[in-house]
């Protein structure tokens, strides 16, 4: 599998990255360039250090990292079944953890402070592995507070590790292959996010041993250490939605030791950004296709850009009876908690054009039929409309034509 730095060099060579030869700073200029770039930017001297910013931030830019065709990538990647092979790779040389050492991002004006936004938490315990995404706010040179969203894997690793008075042993890396960052932003059965990546990617994937016991890919940089079970205040925080998050009390992440490669590269990813909205989002179409799949006959799906690449679906199938609409939102809300608003559309409406699904709403909704409303069900902690930090009201559209009415519904061109 390709280093983090040749798939920026790849980008690089095709055209496909800006490069800014000046210095940038840290606090808060480098996200405001990344806002406006609609292109992954080689920052040359960002404090000193190279860093990359939205390194991918479009289907297409994520079918070419992922290596599927962009107009099967969200089928083919329903049906992986989490089983490629991880190796040893034998353990990593580490030396004394110092943030101060890394141009950590300060991104909007209200933010608590600099906060690592491209960092995978590889965690173990009990024999139980899992890696994914968190936010984590700088606290001084070796300790971070982190947001652990309840009942998530890594949180549940952490609860047992509290309740046996232990804290949690992890790693966390920073400027990886992209597969191994969407893998790592998926939910899969739990201890599988590398074995995904390995599916993805079609070949072995090693992984390295810390100090600590916690296996990594091949990364930038690694850090090691323990989430503790002492808590502090972390945020605001803006979030996938571009408004800021509430301020909670979250584990202090306590950081022993760290490597990293000559002259390299930190990832930083834009919070609300393209590439946050990429993967955030784009993981939860495969789980939705697959789910909706089992109900209905289903032909594609997206997540919309209106509805921060997060909350909002439009699902594609094809009609074989009148309740298909509505199990497929049923099916969709289930498997991805924090959707907030689903619609259901024909093979004949384009679902990457707005227009187009407007349309469909317009004419083949009655409401009274057509809306079907969910209430006090669990929804996202960062929508700011939610009820309390979990529930919220949900909506589903079936914007299907009605069955068995369709002549009704053509509509007239040339052809």
């Amino acid at each position: 599998m390709e280093s983090f730095r040749d798939f920026v060099r790849k980008m690089k060579e095709a055209g496909l990255a800006e490069v800014i030869t000046r210095p940038v700073s840290a606090d808060m200029e480098a996200a405001q360039l990344a806002a406006a770039a609609d292109r992954m930017l080689i920052f040359e001297d960002l404090e000193g250090h190279t860093a990359v910013m939205n390194t991918v931030t479009s289907r297409k830019a994520l079918s070419v990292a992922l290596g599927y065709p962009e107009k099967t990538m969200i089928e083919q990647l329903s049906k992986c079944t989490f089983s490629g092979a991880v190796s040893d790779g034998g353990k990593l040389p580490f030396v004394p953890a110092d943030l101060s050492k890394i141009p950590v991002l300060k991104h909007f004006p209200k933010d608590a402070g600099r906060y690592i936004t491209s960092g995978i938490v590889f965690s173990a315990y009990g024999g139980v592995e899992n890696a994914s995404v968190h936010r984590m706010l700088v606290l001084d040179k070796n300790h971070l507070a982190a947001r652990l969203v309840e009942t998530r894997h890594t949180d549940v690793l952490y609860q047992r590790a509290c309740a046996a008075g232990e804290k949690l042993p992890i790693a966390i890396v920073i400027g990886v292959n992209p597969v191994i960052l969407f893998a790592a932003c998926t939910r899969v059965p739990e201890g599988c996010e590398m074995k995904y990546a390995a599916e993805i990617a079609g070949e072995t994937l090693p992984l390295y041993t810390c100090p600590n016991g916690v296996r990594v890919p091949d990364a930038e940089i690694v850090l090691y250490g323990w989430i503790t079970p002492e808590k502090t205040a972390e945020g605001p925080f803006v979030d996938i939605s571009g408004t800021y998050d509430s301020v909670r009390q979250q584990p202090v992440i306590e950081l022993e030791g760290m490597t990293v490669k000559d002259d390299f590269i930190y990832h930083a990813l834009l919070p609300s950004g393209a590439e946050h909205k990429m993967f955030m989002g784009a993981p939860y179409e495969p789980k939705i296709f697959a789910e909706v799949s089992r109900a209905a006959d289903v032909s594609d799906v997206t997540l919309t850009r209106g509805g921060a690449g997060y909350f909002h679906a439009v699902i594609q199938i094809r009609k074989h009876g009148e309740d298909d609409g509505r199990r497929a939102i049923d099916a969709a809300f289930a498997a991805h908690k924090s959707l907030k608003h689903v619609v259901v559309v024909d093979t004949d409406i384009d679902i990457y054009d707005p227009s187009d699904v407007e349309y469909a709403i317009a004419t083949r909704v009655r409401a009274d039929r057509d809306v079907i409303v969910y209430t006090g069900v669990r929804g996202s902690t960062i929508d700011p409309c939610r009820i309390g930090d979990g529930l919220n009201v949900k909506a589903g559209v079936d914007a299907t034509i009605p069955f068995g009415r369709e002549a009704e519904f053509i509509r007239a061109d040339w052809k």
